[in-house]
C-alpha cells in the first residue's frame, strides 16, 4: 500500500509540473473577450482527434449493445428499489465530496454534507431513504478532485476520451484517479 501511494504521489506531482507546458496554446486560436462574450476567430485544434473519434464510436457501439439494453431492464425494476439504490448512491459519493468541500475551503457545504451522510447512513439504512432531506438539509452539488484541482489553479490539459468513461481532460484524469482510489 505505502509503494502504491508513492507511486501515485510521484505521478501527480509529476503531472502537475508539467501541465502548464502541455496545456499551453498552439498559436492558432485567438480568443477576445467582449462584455462576457468570448469571440474564438479559429478553431481549436484536437490533437488527438483520430484517436477519440476511435474511442468515441468504440463507446457509442458498447452503450449501443450494452449500457441501452442495462437502462431499459433497469426502468423495470419497482419503483422503490430504484429509488433507494438512487439514494444509496447519492449517499456514498458524500465520501468524495466532503473532502473535496474542505480542500476548496466550502466549510459550511461540508458539514451540511457530513450531516446529510451521518443521517442518511444512520437514520436512513445505509443511505437507502434520504431522511435528511426530510430535515430540510437538501442535497449539494457534488465535488471531486478534478474540481478541487481546478480551483487550485491547475489547469485542465488535453482533451481526450477514455474507453467507457467517455470525455475528459488531463486534470480530471488525475481526479478520477484519486477519487477510485481514495
Amino acid at each position: 500500500m505505502k509503494k502504491i501511494l508513492t507511486v501515485l504521489t510521484i505521478l501527480i506531482l509529476s503531472q502537475l509540473f508539467t501541465l502548464k507546458v502541455l496545456a499551453g496554446s498552439d498559436g492558432t486560436v485567438d480568443i477576445k473577450s467582449k462584455n462576457k462574450a468570448v469571440e474564438q476567430t479559429n478553431e481549436v485544434k484536437d490533437c488527438f482527434e483520430t484517436v477519440n473519434r476511435g474511442i468515441f464510436a468504440f463507446n457509442q457501439g458498447l452503450d449501443k449493445i450494452f449500457f441501452k439494453p442495462v437502462a431499459k431492464g433497469y426502468r423495470y425494476l419497482p419503483k422503490p428499489i430504484r429509488s433507494g439504490t438512487s439514494n444509496a448512491l447519492n449517499n456514498l459519493s458524500n465520501v468524495v465530496t466532503i473532502p473535496n468541500n474542505v480542500l476548496q475551503g466550502q466549510f459550511k457545504e461540508a458539514g451540511i454534507n457530513t450531516l446529510r451522510f451521518s443521517i442518511n447512513t444512520t437514520l436512513g439504512i445505509a443511505g437507502i431513504f434520504d431522511v435528511a432531506s426530510y430535515y430540510g438539509l437538501n442535497k449539494l452539488d457534488k465535488e471531486d478532485y478534478g474540481q478541487t484541482l481546478g480551483t487550485w489553479g491547475v489547469k485542465e490539459g488535453w482533451y481526450f476520451v477514455l474507453p467507457v468513461l467517455g470525455p475528459t481532460t488531463v486534470r480530471d484524469t488525475l481526479g478520477s484517479v484519486v477519487n477510485f482510489t481514495g
